[in-house]
């Protein structure tokens, strides 16, 4: 697959809609950061003894924070990082584990992926490999059964008539594949687009030329799906965290008429995104101030 899938897609209608799958579409996130991830980091990477603090961070980074939806392998950096910087950690006097070697690499490396890591031999990067591999390992034996939230599907059908559809995830692709494909959506999308295929920025730009930019629109509901399709200078339509019922049948009733009319940009999209950026803090909750986005 890889960035092939990308250059051989072929538009089937003259709007695109991409849309992000985790947390947005599907109700998986709560499942996946407390059952799968963040229990194979903390037997990955030593924190037994501060288990309780690490689940704390984690569930913020990805769960409530400005960076929820990132990258698994950037989060699991800023983890760590949030970890060293807590006070009480400190009293503790435990070593956290080195994680320079993955910082390195997330600057530099072209891809974070699988391919990149087998690459190399050094320890923190093999480290980093065996936890993200437990987590897909975790995730197929847990993850299932989960649906859309209210009102997604019924939005994602009527636009597969009238757009192309394609699924912009970090998420693995056959985690992807099964989930879409066990609600019975599969067949309402032209392509999906998984962490194997680049970035979500990297994906949107490499199809958006086929349409004009008022009729390509981003579904996401992390500040990294803004900022994917404000990078590539399309639409961005914001499913809020906590509110993704109320979202999705907000959609369904007013925004998804205005998408397809061209008028949702000069309508609603300015107040609906200055509504979801006041949904999610940037600083932990166990912090006075503080901010944490690195890598933004």
């Amino acid at each position: 697959m890889g960035k092939e899938l990308l250059a051989e897609f072929k538009p089937g209608h003259d709007r695109l809609v991409c849309i992000d799958s985790d947390g947005c579409v599907f109700d998986t996130m709560e499942l996946k950061h407390k059952e799968c991830f963040c229990p194979a980091m903390i037997k990955h990477w030593g924190l037994q003894p501060i288990s309780k603090y690490a689940r704390k961070a984690w569930e913020f980074e990805n769960l409530y924070s400005r960076d929820r939806g990132q990258s698994r392998f950037i989060t699991l950096y800023r983890t760590i990082e949030l970890l060293k910087d807590w006070d009480e950690i400190r009293e503790y006097g435990f070593q956290l584990p080195d994680t320079e070697t993955l910082g390195i690499w997330l600057r530099e490396t072209p891809a974070a992926n699988h391919q990149s890591l087998e690459r190399s031999d050094d320890p923190v990067l093999m480290r980093t490999l065996k936890w993200s591999l437990e987590v897909n390992e975790r995730v197929a034996d847990m993850v299932r059964g989960i649906p859309p939230f209210p009102y997604s599907a019924e939005v994602i059908r009527a636009l597969s008539g009238q757009a192309d559809i394609m699924v912009v995830s970090a998420t693995a692709r056959d985690a992807l594949m099964r989930e879409w494909e066990e609600n019975g959506l599969l067949d309402c999308v032209a392509m999906i687009c998984s962490q194997d295929e680049g970035t979500k920025k990297e994906c949107i730009q490499a199809v958006k030329d086929h349409y004009s930019p008022d009729r390509v629109l981003m579904i996401g509901d992390a500040p990294g799906d803004r900022k994917a399709a404000y990078d590539n200078g399309v639409l961005f339509y914001p499913v809020r965290p906590g509110e993704e019922i109320r979202s999705w049948k907000e959609m369904k009733e007013n925004y998804l008429s205005q998408f397809l009319d061209g008028t949702y940009r000069e309508k609603s999209q300015t107040a609906l995104i200055e509504s979801f950026n006041s949904c999610l803090p940037v600083t932990p909750p166990w912090k006075e101030q503080g901010s944490y986005s690195w890598f933004s």
